[in-house]
């Protein structure tokens, strides 16, 4: 899907398609969702997880997104704190997004340069892959093939994690699992947002 600026759209905001979207869905989870059960075993905590990159749009579509959902009771997990260069993700985040039925995930500009956002793309798609949780893809002002093949800015994102984890020793599969998920992720089925 595609929205460009269609004037009809404009007063609900870019993200309307999405929000429509993650509403029906939400209702129909409602609807089927009794005795759903989450990776933990129990029921999910949690109907949408959010993964973006937050300096390119927490103060922006993504935020007006989690408003938007939130409102809709729309049971959605957020990352607030900002995070520490060279921190490891927390196991609590791995933890709310094994215990969401849907990951939105928001590919800006900045979101490969972030070790973070990549690490959570690997674990939504081992969620994919284990519990069928479903995965949406919002290109947000980027074009999803530099996303699938890596270009431009994802490309330099990624030729500097990698330089970063050879001269600090770290593991050297790491840049390639993160390229194998950017590549399956822009391969689903999503929206591609290209105005403000």
């Amino acid at each position: 899907m595609s929205w460009d600026g269609d004037p009809e759209d404009s007063q609900r905001g870019n993200g309307a398609l999405v929000e429509d979207e993650v509403r029906r869905e939400g209702e129909e989870m409602r609807q089927d969702s009794w005795g759903a059960i989450g990776e933990s075993g129990r029921p999910y905590r949690y109907d949408v997880f959010l993964s973006f990159r937050g300096k390119d749009t927490r103060n922006g579509f993504t935020g007006h997104l989690h408003a938007a959902l939130d409102q809709g009771g729309i049971a959605t997990f957020i990352d607030d704190e900002e995070l520490g260069k060279g921190e490891e993700i927390a196991p609590a985040i791995l933890g709310a997004i094994g215990e969401s039925r849907i990951s939105i995930v928001v590919f800006s500009k900045n979101y490969a340069s972030s070790s973070w956002c990549l690490d959570e793309l690997v674990r939504i798609l081992e969620c994919r892959d284990t519990t069928g949780q479903i995965v949406w893809p919002v290109f947000y002002r980027v074009d999803p093939s530099d996303v699938r093949r890596q270009r431009g800015r994802y490309g330099q994102a990624l030729i500097d994690h990698e330089e970063r984890l050879k001269s600090n020793g770290g593991d050297p599969e790491k840049v390639k699992r993160w390229r194998g998920a950017l590549t399956k992720a822009a391969n689903i089925s999503g929206w591609r947002l290209v105005h403000e």
